[in-house]
């Protein structure tokens, strides 16, 4: 592998599919995915890590999947993490510095950070995230970057995320447990919302809306901040669960209906169109109205996007969203959805793809559904920039090549050998 190139390992485990992507930077700053590798879900329910093997098993296969088609061997990943467990508050931290006359550095706004992570939480969570939303310097307020300012006191207010420790817990031991190393552990929404949105929706007011198979998740943006994040226990599966109690049949039925057949307003739909489904071992067929499907579908959608507006309203920025709400994540993909959204919020209402940052000739994983997976990938870059910051020895997560030759393999073995004794 190239010394300057730098392949980054994005690994969604979602509720319904789990999903590898490997991807590089291109010389224009794009995202290039080198290879993807898709396969069932298992184990894992409503966004939460439920049975530890059959979870390992699902992302072996997609690990080995995405390994044949990029041709690299995956040592590192940056997995997600949602479920109804997680939570988010708001908090103000201060710290106070020797010399007024030193500018503020990166230092100091990380010692800021490190020390929110000794916030006393409830027995059994721990922090996922601490995001600064904004800080002040010596009581001057509303400042988006204090490096190079001169100040004694630097404070700032957190938008801090929490999660189950049990739950983060499951992620490292099924990654671990699937022969791979944890880089980075990133909230869904927030990597969906990398993926999805402009600079110019993230300042101007956005509501993200991610439906999973499992979740929900929200992320709210304004000024470019993150204002507010939450996961509803409802996705895409509950409307296959509806559609099979209501129509009487198999679930792999139901969804395929929900995927070639479902609208989320049965107004659209005509009375008279008609699905035939084969019958059970010789069994008559049955025949489901479009319209009836339709109305099944729209009632539980209606539920989650109550649910949505919810959240939007309790974030108290509902007046302040110029740019609306954009849905994405595989229950996007529904016919009709954008319109129910606004009908029902009043709010402008587009879908989001993953197109944002790809680079050209990555057009198969434009669909909604890998957003998390492409905001993975986005978020690992950002990360592996943080760290050589902190330590500019650190290249880059290794990820290599494979078939690599015999010569090849000492002359790496013995590069990695110099590296540790420069390091030491």
């Amino acid at each position: 592998m190239e010394s300057n190139e730098q392949i980054i390992v994005g690994l969604d485990i979602g509720t319904t599919k789990i999903a590898c992507l490997v991807g590089k930077k291109n010389d224009y700053g794009k995202l290039e995915l080198l290879g993807i590798g898709k396969s069932e879900s298992v184990g894992v329910r409503r966004g939460v890590v439920s049975h530890i093997t059959p979870a390992v098993q699902a992302i072996q296969k997609a690990l080995e999947e995405a390994k044949l088609n990029s041709g690299y061997q995956i040592n590192v990943v940056n997995v997600g993490i949602a479920g109804q467990h997680i939570k988010s508050l708001q908090h103000r931290g201060v710290i106070t510095r020797d010399n007024m006359e030193d500018e503020i550095t990166q230092k100091d706004m990380n010692d800021l950070i490190e020390d929110m992570h000794k916030l006393v939480l409830p027995p059994g969570e721990s922090i996922i995230h601490v995001l600064p939303q904004d800080f002040i310097v010596d009581n001057e307020s509303g400042i988006k970057d204090p490096i190079g300012m001169s100040g004694i006191r630097l404070e700032a207010n957190f938008h801090i995320i929490t999660g189950l420790v049990t739950a983060v817990q499951n992620i490292y031991k099924c990654v671990r447990k699937a022969g791979l190393e944890v880089a980075d552990l990133t909230l869904e929404p927030l990597a969906s919302a990398d993926a999805v949105l402009s600079s110019e929706e993230k300042e101007a007011g956005v509501a993200l809306v991610d439906i999973g198979g499992g979740t929900t998740d929200i992320a709210i943006f304004q000024d470019g901040i993150i204002r507010h994040t939450a996961v509803i226990p409802f996705g895409g599966n509950i409307i296959t669960d509806d559609i099979k109690e209501g129509c009487t049949i198999i679930r792999k039925q139901a969804e395929q209906l929900k995927v070639k057949f479902g609208s989320a307003l049965a107004s659209e739909n005509q009375a008279n169109d008609i699905v035939v489904i084969p019958g059970l071992s010789g069994r008559e067929p049955k025949e489901i109205s479009v319209k009836n499907l339709a109305h099944i579908i729209q009632a539980r959608m209606e539920e989650i996007i109550e649910q949505v507006y919810f959240e939007i309203r309790n974030s108290g920025f509902e007046r302040k969203l110029i740019a609306g709400i954009v849905i994405t994540g595989g229950g996007a993909q529904l016919k009709h959805l954008p319109q129910l959204f606004e009908y029902l919020t009043g709010m402008d209402t587009r879908i989001g793809y993953p197109t944002e940052h790809l680079a050209s000739g990555n057009e198969d994983i434009s669909s909604p559904m890998f957003s998390t997976g492409v905001g993975l990938v986005l978020k690992g870059f950002e990360y592996a920039e943080k760290q050589r910051q902190k330590s500019p020895t650190i290249t880059h997560q290794k990820q290599s090549k494979k078939k690599l030759g015999l010569f090849d393999k000492i002359l790496t073995k013995g590069k990695e050998w110099f590296e540790e004794d420069e390091e030491a």
